[in-house]
């Protein structure tokens, strides 16, 4: 068998931990919007808990077929009624911590997916 080297056609998650995640050589310390050929920056500011409806039919503009929800350190789950744009799009949702979407991310974008990971970041407290 001979093995060939291929350079990703996608971005990759190559790190993460508590409160950053790198894509590439990038490093985040914020929640994103990560894409096979873009990162959006700024995706849940003001942490999980305050995404709104319109936050996730924003996602829809880049026409995913599946949305990776990360939701921080442990899974957490959005009411249906904040995903219903996805819903009615016909665009698969799943729900996961932040660092087994990104796991999941890299696979699906190898794999040339339209995938779409909305990944939220535990807020660092205010001393």
């Amino acid at each position: 068998m001979k093995f060939h080297l291929q350079a990703p056609g996608a971005h990759v998650v190559t790190g993460f931990g508590d409160g950053w995640i790198r894509v590439g050589v990038d490093e985040y310390r914020e929640g994103v919007v990560l894409l096979p050929d873009r990162v959006e920056r700024g995706w849940a500011p003001a942490g999980f808990d305050a995404l709104t409806a319109e936050d996730f039919a924003r996602l829809l503009e880049s026409q995913p077929e599946i949305v990776l929800l990360g939701t921080g350190a442990r899974q957490r789950f959005a009411h249906p009624r904040l995903l219903r744009a996805l819903y009615e799009a016909r665009v698969g949702v799943e729900t996961m911590d932040t660092h087994a979407a990104c796991r999941t991310f890299n696979i699906l974008a190898a794999e040339s997916r339209r995938v779409a990971a909305a990944l939220a970041l535990e807020l660092e407290a205010i001393p």
